[in-house]
């Protein structure tokens, strides 16, 4: 048995609801070692698991965690199957740094990646994503996170129509991918990294696979528009009815702006038709004044329940390295 002493404080604007807190936190005291807290986590797995389900995201703070081998050693110590990011459909540029452990995302630190579920934008998703903060920003740099259940149960009170075209109707994402990887932009991975390709032929194969419609366009990049996609996410047996607004329309409709892509065109319902434009706003607007932003501080880890809560990061200045890691993919269907 592990023998840390670690307690579950209160932290700065924690948000409190009836049955949870957001974040639950865990702080580690004392000086133990790299393998007490693997110890710690794998006699804990079940219980974490189930508690970055019920509160959407853990952060553990105080551990034992300095490099990006430390933190693939401590979530390796949950045992979940990992989601390598090349086999991912994210549109992000990332490194990786282990086979598990990647940067969070290349774009320059003036660009603000808008609130996510981590690609619900795509047929393929993982059920966890995991932060550690190795470096962090000298202003600036959080990484807001949000209750999708709880922004879904709001928005339903002030929009019920556009919550039940969500629900009925889905939603359908298309962005243009670079003919190589753009690092200045949030959305910059190429189509032969996106896809796991190397010709035209392959990803026009890939895309068919997928369900996608794809388009070359000039410069050598690909169009592509997902298949329909659900924006509402029933979550789990044991938590009955819990829904929540699992999907990048926040993203989307903020944020999918480069030199290629434009927001105006990048989502829409299922059949086609336009997302109200004032909804969405909303939506928006809710997701804001839900956000926690988790101050990182060097050696944090965050464990997230991607179903529950979205994420994002905030512009910074001076350097920021926030690692992350995805596990347990899921597929549409």
């Amino acid at each position: 048995m592990s023998n840390l002493s670690v307690t579950c404080p209160a932290v700065d604007r924690q948000q409190t609801f009836s049955d949870s807190v957001f974040p639950f936190v865990y702080f580690c005291d004392g000086s133990p070692s790299l393998e007490d807290a693997r110890s710690w986590v794998a006699e804990r797995r079940e219980q974490l698991l189930a508690e970055a389900t019920q509160h959407g995201a853990v952060l553990f703070r105080g551990f034992p965690v300095n490099t990006a081998e430390d933190f693939d050693g401590f979530i390796s110590a949950l045992e979940l199957p990992n989601f390598p990011y090349q086999q991912s459909l994210s549109n992000a540029v990332r490194v990786n740094r282990t086979e598990r452990v990647f940067t969070a995302n290349e774009a320059p630190p003036e660009v603000n990646i808008f609130l996510h579920h981590e690609m619900a934008q795509t047929p393929i998703f993982p059920h966890y994503i995991m932060f550690f903060c190795e470096q962090p920003a000298e202003t600036g740099g959080a990484t807001p996170i949000c209750r999708s259940d709880v922004l879904l149960e709001r928005l339903a009170e002030q929009q019920p129509q556009f919550v039940a075209d969500c629900l009925a109707k889905g939603l359908r994402y298309t962005n243009v991918m670079p003919s190589s990887n753009d690092p200045q932009s949030g959305m910059g991975r190429s189509w032969q990294s996106t896809l796991g390709v190397t010709t035209r032929e392959a990803a026009e194969q890939r895309l068919a696979e997928l369900g996608y419609q794809g388009e070359w366009i000039e410069g050598g990049c690909l169009r592509a528009t997902t298949p329909v996609l659900p924006a509402i996410r029933e979550v789990g047996e044991a938590t009955g009815e819990r829904r929540t607004f699992f999907n990048q329309l926040i993203a989307a409709f903020k944020g999918w702006r480069d030199t290629r892509n434009d927001p105006s065109k990048a989502i829409c319902h299922g059949d086609g038709t336009p997302l109200e434009r004032v909804a969405v706003e909303q939506a928006c607007d809710l997701a804001d004044e839900l956000s926690f932003d988790v101050p990182w501080q060097r050696g944090d880890v965050a464990l997230l329940d991607n179903f529950i809560a979205m994420h994002g990061r905030r512009t910074f200045s001076g350097t920021r390295k926030v690692l992350a890691s995805l596990a347990d993919a899921h597929r549409v269907g």
